[in-house]
């Protein structure tokens, strides 16, 4: 597979910890040497990961923009579960799946699966089309967790929600105008949440192949919350529901 630049320290770092037989190099700013710089070198030394010093316009050059924090690595993406069907015959005890509907902006790809992460979901799901890769910037934002939370993208998401549907897994969709709000859904059973994305929602196969639609309580002036915000409100319930 061919390899990636991903950057930023906490995404890095998290590669070379969990996966350092995938990293190629580290490119690291040879003008820094903080606390921070010498902590990720005795990770990757301690790895076996070859380090090669780089200017700035090069760091920069690699990934497209200079937020690179000093730190690029080089490596093969990291396949965590090849298929949906294989991450779900392993999961022990009801399920429970975010699922992204027309979510094309990487930093809130990023943020969905750093919130994803948190509340020990077990997998951020998207159709390939409408939607957007895990790119640098993604991994980036997602601090880490682009590393350890399988993200699985389908050809056909309204054929993939009924399949989960056959599993006993509840599918829930996220509107404004839904009746009911996130508070009253049963989420201790299996559970997918579905997130549309920003402004215009699912998309209308999407949303009538839910089982139920839920809304989030807006008690100020703003009339929506950013899809990352929404997904750990509806996944936090979810979990707290479990406890």
């Amino acid at each position: 597979m061919k390899s990636k630049f991903t950057f930023g320290f906490h995404a890095v770092t998290s590669r070379i910890r969990f996966e350092a037989s995938s990293v190629d190099e580290l490119y690291i700013d040879a003008e820094r040497h903080d606390r921070r710089m010498s902590d990720l070198l005795q990770v990757a030394k301690a790895a076996g990961v070859r380090v090669i010093h780089a200017d700035d316009q090069r760091l920069s050059a690699m990934v497209g923009t200079r937020r690179h924090q000093g730190v690029v690595i080089k490596a093969a993406p990291v396949s965590l579960a090849r298929t949906l069907d294989e991450l779900l015959d392993a999961v022990e005890g009801p399920p429970l799946l975010l699922v992204l509907d027309g979510i094309t902006d990487p930093h809130n790809l990023g943020a969905c699966l750093r919130v994803a992460d948190g509340a020990g979901a077990h997998a951020v799901i998207a159709p390939k089309d409408r939607a957007v890769g895990l790119n640098a910037t993604a991994a980036k934002v997602a601090s880490g967790a682009a590393e350890t939370m399988p993200y699985i993208t389908v050809t056909n998401l309204a054929r993939t929600l009924r399949e989960l549907k056959e599993r006993d897994i509840y599918v829930i969709g996220t509107s404004d105008d839904a009746e009911k709000t996130i508070y009253q859904a049963d989420m201790k059973i299996g559970t997918a949440l579905v997130m549309g994305s920003e402004g215009e929602g699912m998309r209308r196969l999407t949303r009538e192949t839910c089982d139920y639609l839920v809304n989030i309580p807006m008690m100020g002036s703003v009339e929506s919350l950013n899809v990352s915000v929404a997904s750990g409100v509806c996944l936090y319930e979810a979990r707290r529901q479990r406890l």
